[in-house]
C-alpha cells in the first residue's frame, strides 16, 4: 500500500516515530541547566516576530487581533507541537503571511453589513474549511509531493516576504506622520508639528533598531573581543538592541507630550472586553450561508501557505547535514496542523504554523549544545586512558565507545546515517611528527615529509601530541540534541509574556517597524535569486569581482545570458505575485503565483532551458565555489560572459576610480604596496600606480605650459 493511500502516510509516521517518544524526553532533561541556553535563545527569536505581527494586525484590522491573540495562538500551538507533534525541532509560530491573508480577510467583511462586527466569527469558517483542506492532504500523503516546490520557488517566496516586510516597514514609518484612525487632531500630541516630530523621532528609531541590530547580528565575524563575548551578542544582540532603543524612546521625558513616541497598543490580559475572541464560536450560525461558502476561497490560499511553508520548515530543521538519528514525521504533523488551525480559528485566535528561519536555528542552537554535551564526555574517557599510559589505538576506541554509548538506548532507523567519529590517525600523526622531529615537517607545518609508518601508533600517547580539552572538539561531527523541552520551554515562555503585556507596550511601534526591515535584511544573505538579482544590477567590468570571493558555484558553469534569461522570469513571477497585493479583493489570491511554479517547473522550464542549467541554477542544495585569484576572476568572467574587466587604459581615464585603489581616504596618502612576485593582484596595482603617475606627470606638465606655475 503505497504513501497516497488513507491514513497511510500518517500511521508510517506514528509507527516509526513513536519508539523514540520517551528519549524525546529523557534527553532533554539529561541535559540540565544548558537546555536554557538554546530555549532563551529560541525564545527571543520567536516573542520579537510574534510581537511586530501582532502590532501590524493590529493597525491593520482596527484592534480586532492584536498583539494578545498572537502571543497566546503562538504559545498554544507551540506547546500542543512540542507535547505530540512529530517533529519538536521546527518552532511553530504567527507569520507574514498568515497576518497579511487575515488582513485582506478583514477588508472584505469590513465592507458586509451582514457581518458587521463578526469578522472573528467569518475567520473561524475560513480555518474550519482550511483545517478540512490540510487534513485531507495530510491523510492523502501530499507531503511527498513537497520536492515539487524547488529553489525556484522557495527563494521566489523568501523573497516576496522580504519585500513585504519591507513595505510594512515603510508603511509603519509613514503612519508615524499621520493621524491614527479615530483620534482627533485637536489633542495636542496630535497637531501638525508634533505629528513631524513623531515621524522624525520614529525614523530615529527604526533606523536605529536595523544598523545596530544587523551590526550585532554580525558580531562573530568581529575581530575583537573573546569568543563567547561574540557568541554572545550575535545570539542575543537584536533582544538586546530592542531594549536599548525602548529605552532611548523615553530619553525626551517630559519635553514632549504623551504618546509621543507611540509604542505598542494591545490590552492587558484582564482589560475588559480582552478575552471577548474566547466564545467566538457562539457567533459563527449567524454567519449567512453564502459568506461561509466564500470562505473556501481564503481557506484554500491559506492552505496552499501553510501546507508549503510548514513543510519547508520541517524540511530545514532536519537537513542531512545536522546528522539526524530520529525519523521526519511530515504527515503526521501536517494532520497535527491542521487541529491546530481548526482550535485557533474557534477561539478567535489567528493560526500558527512553523516557521523560518527560527526552525533551522532552533536545530543549530541543539547542535551546539550536543557538542558541549559529547566534548564533555569524550574528554573523560580520553584522559581516563591516557592517565594509564595508553596507546594512540586505545584512546580512540575509548573516545569511540563513549561516543557510541549516548546513542546505545536509541531504536534503530534504518534511513539514518551512521554517525562516528572522525578518523584520529592521521591527526595523531601529523601532530606527533612535528613535536619529535621538526625538520621532517615543510616550512609551513601543514604537510610531513615523513611516512605514515614512521610513527608507532601502539606507543604510550603523550598530552604533548594530545591534549583531549584542545583536540577532540574536531574529532566531533555534527550532531543535535533532539528532545522535546526546549521547544515546550520556550512556547510557555512565550505564553508567559501575555502576563508582561504591560511590559510589551512600553516599546516604541517605530522599533518594530525598524524589526520589520531588519528581517528583511536578514533573509537576504544566501538568497541565490537576490544575488543574481545584484549582478544584474553590477556595472558588466566590475562583475568579476563576484568570483573574486565566495560565490555560487554557477557562476563558474552556467552563461551569463542564461543565468539572465533565469533572473528575469522569476523576476516577472515575483511582480505578479507581489502586484497581486495590491488587488482590493483578489490580493487574497497571491498564493495561487507560488503553486503555478509547480508545473512551469516541471513542463515549461525545460523546455526553455537546457536539463543541466537548470540543474545548477534550480540545484536542491547550496552550493559555493571559493574565490579565485584576481587573473584567473577575469579570465573565467570573460569566459562565461559576465563582462569584461575595464583595461589599464580605461581605468586611467576616469581618475577618480584610481585615487580609490591607490590613496588613502584618512589623509590622502599613496599607498606603498609590498608585492610578491606570486601575486597578480600585487602586480596590477603596481601598474595602477604607474599609470596613475604618468597621468599626474602629464597633468602637471600641461598646467606648467599653461603658466599656472604658482598652481604647481
Amino acid at each position: 500500500m503505497g504513501v497516497h493511500s488513507p491514513f497511510n502516510g500518517v500511521l508510517q509516521d506514528i509507527k516509526c516515530r513513536l519508539p523514540y517518544l520517551k528519549d524525546d524526553w529523557t534527553r532533554g532533561f539529561l541535559s540540565t541547566y544548558r537546555i536554557f541556553v538554546p530555549t532563551t535563545y529560541i525564545f527571543f527569536a520567536s516573542l520579537l516576530p510574534v510581537i511586530a505581527f501582532g502590532e501590524q494586525l493590529r493597525r491593520d484590522t482596527d484592534g480586532a487581533i492584536t498583539s494578545n491573540q498572537a502571543l497566546i495562538s503562538t504559545a498554544l500551538c507551540g506547546v500542543l507541537h512540542s507535547l505530540i507533534g512529530g517533529q519538536p525541532l521546527m518552532i511553530v509560530g504567527l507569520s507574514e503571511p498568515t497576518s497579511l491573508m487575515y488582513i485582506f480577510m478583514y477588508r472584505y467583511a469590513k465592507g458586509k453589513t451582514s457581518m458587521d462586527g463578526m469578522f472573528l466569527a467569518w475567520a473561524a469558517w475560513v480555518c474550519v474549511w482550511a483545517s478540512a483542506a490540510l487534513m485531507l492532504l495530510a491523510v492523502f500523503g501530499a507531503c511527498s509531493l513537497i520536492n515539487r516546490f524547488t529553489r525556484v520557488a522557495g527563494e521566489l517566496f523568501g523573497l516576496l516576504i522580504a519585500i513585504l516586510f519591507v513595505e510594512q516597514a515603510v508603511k509603519g514609518a509613514v503612519g508615524e506622520f499621520r493621524l491614527p484612525h479615530n483620534e482627533s487632531s485637536s489633542q495636542e500630541q496630535y497637531s501638525v508639528p508634533w505629528l513631524f516630530g513623531n515621524g522624525m523621532f520614529g525614523l530615529v528609531l527604526l533606523f536605529g533598531l536595523l544598523f545596530t541590530a544587523l551590526f550585532t547580528r554580525r558580531a562573530r565575524t568581529w575581530s575583537f573581543g573573546t569568543g563567547w563575548l561574540r557568541s554572545l551578542i550575535s545570539g542575543y544582540g537584536v533582544p538586546l538592541m530592542v531594549l536599548v532603543w525602548t529605552g532611548i524612546s523615553y530619553i525626551p521625558g517630559d519635553s514632549v507630550p504623551e504618546g509621543i513616541p507611540r509604542r505598542v497598543l494591545s490590552p492587558t490580559p484582564w482589560a475588559r472586553g480582552a478575552l471577548d475572541h474566547w466564545t467566538i464560536i457562539m457567533d459563527m450560525h449567524r454567519i449567512p450561508v453564502m459568506y461561509i461558502f466564500i470562505a473556501m476561497i481564503p481557506a484554500f490560499m491559506i492552505t496552499v501557505l501553510y501546507y508549503f511553508d510548514h513543510c519547508v520548515s520541517a524540511q530545514l530543521a532536519q537537513q542531512e547535514e545536522f546528522n539526524l538519528v530520529k525519523p521526519p514525521a511530515y504527515h503526521y504533523d501536517l494532520l497535527i496542523l491542521s487541529l491546530t488551525v481548526l482550535v485557533c480559528g474557534l477561539l478567535g485566535l489567528p493560526p500558527s504554523h512553523g516557521v523560518i528561519p527560527q526552525s533551522p536555528m532552533h536545530t543549530r542552537s541543539l547542535a551546539t549544545l550536543r557538542h558541549q554535551l559529547m566534548c564533555k564526555k569524550l574528554i573523560k574517557a580520553a584522559e581516563e586512558k591516557m592517565q594509564n599510559d595508553a596507546t594512540v589505538t586505545e584512546v580512540y576506541s575509548s573516545m569511540q565507545t563513549a561516543f557510541e554509548q549516548m546513542d546505545t538506548k536509541l531504536p534503530t532507523n534504518e534511513f539514518a546515517p551512521k554517525v562516528t567519529l572522525k578518523e584520529l590517525k592521521p591527526k595523531m600523526w601529523r601532530n606527533s611528527v612535528k613535536a619529535i622531529n621538526p625538520e621532517e615537517y615543510s616550512s609551513d607545518g601543514t604537510s610531513p615529509k615523513a611516512s605514515v609508518d614512521s610513527f608507532d601508533f601502539e606507543a604510550p600517547l603523550s598530552r604533548h601530541h594530545f591534549d583531549p580539552s584542545r583536540d577532540v572538539e574536531h574529532l566531533l561531527p555534527v550532531q543535535v540534541q533532539d528532545q522535546r523541552l526546549s521547544n515546550l520551554l520556550q512556547s510557555l515562555m512565550v505564553g508567559a509574556c501575555v502576563g508582561a503585556m504591560p511590559v510589551i507596550q512600553k516599546i516604541p511601534t517605530s522599533v518594530l517597524w525598524g524589526y520589520f526591515a531588519f528581517m528583511a535584511a536578514e533573509s537576504l544573505p544566501g538568497n541565490q535569486f537576490w544575488q543574481r538579482i545584484t549582478l544584474l544590477l553590477t556595472s558588466p567590468n566590475r562583475r568579476y569581482r563576484v568570483l573574486q570571493s565566495e560565490h555560487a558555484s554557477f557562476l563558474e558553469t552556467v552563461p551569463f545570458r542564461v543565468t539572465v534569461t533565469f533572473t528575469i522570469f522569476q523576476l516577472v513571477m515575483l511582480f505578479a505575485c507581489f502586484g497581486l497585493t495590491f488587488v482590493p479583493i483578489a490580493g487574497v489570491m497571491f498564493p495561487i503565483v507560488i503553486l503555478a511554479l509547480i508545473p512551469i517547473r516541471q513542463w515549461l522550464l525545460p523546455k526553455i532551458f537546457t536539463l543541466e542549467h537548470l540543474h545548477q541554477l534550480d540545484a536542491a542544495e547550496y552550493e559555493e565555489s571559493p574565490p579565485k585569484p584576481y587573473e584567473e576572476a577575469v579570465r573565467e568572467a570573460e569566459v562565461q560572459g559576465l563582462g569584461r574587466a575595464a583595461s589599464l587604459q580605461e581605468r586611467s581615464d576616469d581618475p577618480e576610480d584610481i585615487m580609490d585603489e591607490v590613496m588613502t581616504r584618512g589623509r590622502g596618502e599613496i599607498k606603498h604596496r609590498l608585492s610578491h612576485d606570486s601575486s597578480p593582484r600585487s602586480s596590477f596595482t603596481d601598474e595602477l600606480q604607474h599609470s596613475l603617475n604618468r597621468r599626474s606627470q602629464r597633468t602637471l606638465g600641461a598646467m606648467y605650459s599653461m603658466g599656472d606655475k604658482s598652481s604647481v
